[in-house]
């Protein structure tokens, strides 16, 4: 599995340690931010290339880390095919890929903690679309793409 992972200025150290984390479960990531840690990064840049990454089927998923994940989200899923979802805790990480089939994560570093962020990545990385109704939900959301 490979995994594009995104962050802006406010995520950069949550960004490290959640890389970490996915090396640890033996999956391979795709940065898609700048190395210079102290650049002031925007956010709709880095949500494009991963997107775009996961669309292409680069990258399996993507995890993308903002101030509150919310930006990430919305910039993310302007690209056609994505379904990103910004989460604050598991059981909406887990319903998201169950009945969203979310093909981004998306987090906020000012809005959970260190090890609240790896629960929910690693419930949302763990969960199956379940298909069935949820499967013609998706094709509703996608037949709304321009």
């Amino acid at each position: 599995m490979r995994i594009a992972l995104g962050c802006d200025h406010a995520a950069v150290e949550m960004k490290h340690h959640i890389e970490d984390h996915l090396k640890k479960r033996g999956i391979e990531t795709v940065n898609f931010t700048p190395i210079v840690d102290e650049e002031n990064h925007d956010y709709p840049v880095y949500a494009r290339k991963a997107a775009i990454a996961v669309k292409t089927g680069a990258c399996d998923f993507g995890i993308l880390i903002c101030g509150t994940g919310v930006g990430m989200a919305m910039a993310a899923n302007k690209i056609e095919g994505i379904r990103a979802a910004s989460c604050s805790e598991a059981y909406t990480a887990k319903l998201a890929k169950e009945h969203n089939n979310a093909n981004i994560l998306c987090i906020g570093a000012r809005v959970v903690g260190l090890e609240v962020a790896k629960m929910i990545v690693d419930v949302w990385l763990d969960a199956e679309f379940l298909g069935g109704r949820h499967a013609r939900r998706v094709g509703l959301i996608e037949g709304n793409e321009d």
